[in-house]
């Protein structure tokens, strides 16, 4: 479990929290919502409170009570070639009317996750909650955003903290796994994988997911490849990879961008996606609709639906779930898998 933090000697709500032997809720709802704590568990936090010279955010306080319901979304960290980043968005959007709220989407310059863009949002009073997105290990916003009790939830889990449950993700090793079954269900024989550099989890959960796959049916895994999330970083990767395959053989990616990479080595190498080398991608995005490219979709509505109940919940001060929601991804057939075509 992560130690709390402390920025200049400010007393956190984590320090509250392991003060009095409770979850960092439970010091929320006696702050925001007493009512809903029991009397001696309300008494023994209000002693830490009092004990640790503890001061809740006046301006999380303020912010709450208006109730806007404006939930920030950071674009950036759904990259520039990241295949969710219309349809998150769009279904967002679409969900937020049912649920009284509205996304508010920003961004900064960076490549990388910072939590600049949560600090001017929140001290500018633009929103009163956020969902996160693209956790990873070492992610520095979600115990930023918990040290100062702002509501959030994650598209994704939040790795470093597994007792934080207001996360909604896809199952990327499900998604493997089934794009493997039918791999070989189609006759395919060696599977490859072309996935990304190590270390980024989804990216690992994915070709976990692959391996494990090829273990269950007792064949000989393919080679493994990796390649950033970039196509002409795909196709260079896919060259080589695709030489050493043989005709009846298939490759499964870890995104449609890879996937795509794999299509168009396959194409100038004279081979047929499909008839002569086996492609799944994954996400479901037009990219692989348009290039007729199977892929292990995302249920991007399901998805949205479950990440705006999580951080309204959290808005108005509630308990978090027992556990995070893991989403299956639904595998999208089409001719690179087809081997009669």
């Amino acid at each position: 479990m992560r130690e709390p933090r402390q920025q200049d000697g400010r007393v956190t709500i984590h320090d509250v929290a392991r003060a009095a032997g409770v979850s960092r809720q439970t010091v929320s709802n006696a702050v925001n919502n007493p009512e809903r704590v029991r009397p001696d568990t309300l008494e023994r936090v209000r002693s830490a409170i009092d004990d640790l010279g503890y001061h809740p955010s006046s301006s999380a306080q303020s912010l709450r009570n208006q109730r806007s319901g404006a939930i920030g979304l950071e674009l950036h960290t759904l990259g520039s070639h990241n295949a969710t980043t219309a349809p998150v968005l769009t279904e967002l959007s679409i969900g937020a009317a049912r649920h009284g709220c509205h996304v508010v989407p920003f961004g900064s310059a960076s490549g990388t996750p910072m939590i600049e863009g949560y600090r001017a949002m929140w001290a500018g009073r633009l929103v009163d909650a956020f969902l996160v997105s693209e956790t990873h290990h070492g992610d520095p916003r979600p115990p930023w955003l918990e040290e100062r009790d702002i509501p959030f939830a994650s598209f994704g889990r939040v790795w470093d903290d597994p007792t934080f449950t207001r996360w909604v993700d896809v199952d990327g090793a499900a998604g493997t796994r089934a794009a493997v079954e039918h791999c070989l269900a189609q006759g395919y024989r060696t599977i490859a994988f072309l996935g990304w550099p190590e270390g980024s989890v989804v990216g690992d959960d994915r070709q976990a997911g692959w391996a494990e796959a090829c273990a269950a049916a007792g064949v000989s895994p393919g080679p493994v490849v990796r390649a950033e999330q970039d196509l002409d970083a795909a196709y260079a990767s896919a060259v080589p990879l695709v030489a050493s395959l043989s005709p009846g053989d298939a490759v499964v990616c870890a995104s449609d961008v890879l996937a795509l990479g794999v299509h168009q080595a396959a194409v100038r190498a004279g081979l047929e996606p499909g008839r002569d080398l086996g492609i799944v991608g994954f996400d479901g995005s037009e990219t692989a609709a348009m290039h007729h490219i199977t892929s292990a979709a995302q249920p991007y509505d399901a998805v949205a639906e479950e990440a705006l109940l999580l951080v309204r919940s959290a808005m108005r001060g509630e308990d978090p779930p027992a556990t995070g929601s893991l989403l299956r991804p639904t595998l999208r057939t089409d001719r690179s898998t087809s081997p009669t075509t």
